[in-house]
């Protein structure tokens, strides 16, 4: 099993890149998104999903585990395919994440492929993955109804760990934050947050 790949950019085409390990070039099938963080002939390092079929073996390259996670929960849903995963994901993982947790269809159905009915399934059967956990830890301690502003919280840090951040790196970017704003809010303050800090 290929966990990534590393190496010189070789060749770089709308969803291509091929990365040269010491002679080996591998072929990998990257979002818009991947690909506008690579430069030809610069080191780069791919983490790898493989798509083993009868009659095809390709590789699905992505530049960071959050993209790769992402990938891996969208080709979970019934009636997404590789393609229509990578066309989703062009618009980087945060997006992604940001309209699943916040029913954004239209976001969705931007990518080639997605229709409405689609883009539905993929919010109904992520929400859930993506969020569902931390929810209830923080719904345990009291009714729902008095904690639907600490619900955004919530989700804006299930989101966030989606994305691969950790529950520290989380607690420390929503300090501060408004917790009646709502999810999307909340997630780009995080994500502000954590750019300035970086």
């Amino acid at each position: 099993m290929l966990y990534y790949v590393s190496g010189t950019v070789a060749v770089l085409e709308p969803g291509l890149a091929v990365i040269d390990c010491h002679g080996v070039g591998y072929g990998c099938r990257v979002t818009a998104y991947t690909a506008a963080q690579l430069k030809l002939n610069q080191t780069a390092k791919l983490f790898i999903t493989e798509s083993i079929r009868e009659d095809a073996y390709d590789l699905f390259g992505f530049s960071s585990r959050e993209e790769q996670n992402c990938f891996e929960l969208l080709t979970s849903v019934n009636g997404v395919g590789p393609k229509a995963a990578m066309a989703i994901l062009s618009a980087g993982p945060q997006n992604f994440t940001l309209a699943v947790m916040t029913g954004d269809e239209k976001l969705l159905t931007a990518a080639q492929g997605v229709g409405k009915k689609l883009a539905q399934r993929i919010i109904l059967e992520l929400k859930d993955k993506m969020g569902g956990a931390s929810m209830e830890m923080d719904f345990s301690a009291g009714p729902a109804v008095t904690a639907a502003p600490q619900g955004n919280i919530a989700l804006a840090s299930a989101a966030l760990q989606e994305l691969g951040y950790s529950a520290a790196e989380i607690h420390t970017a929503l300090k501060g934050a408004d917790p009646a704003a709502s999810t999307e809010e909340l997630v780009r303050f995080a994500l502000r947050a954590m750019v300035m800090k970086g």
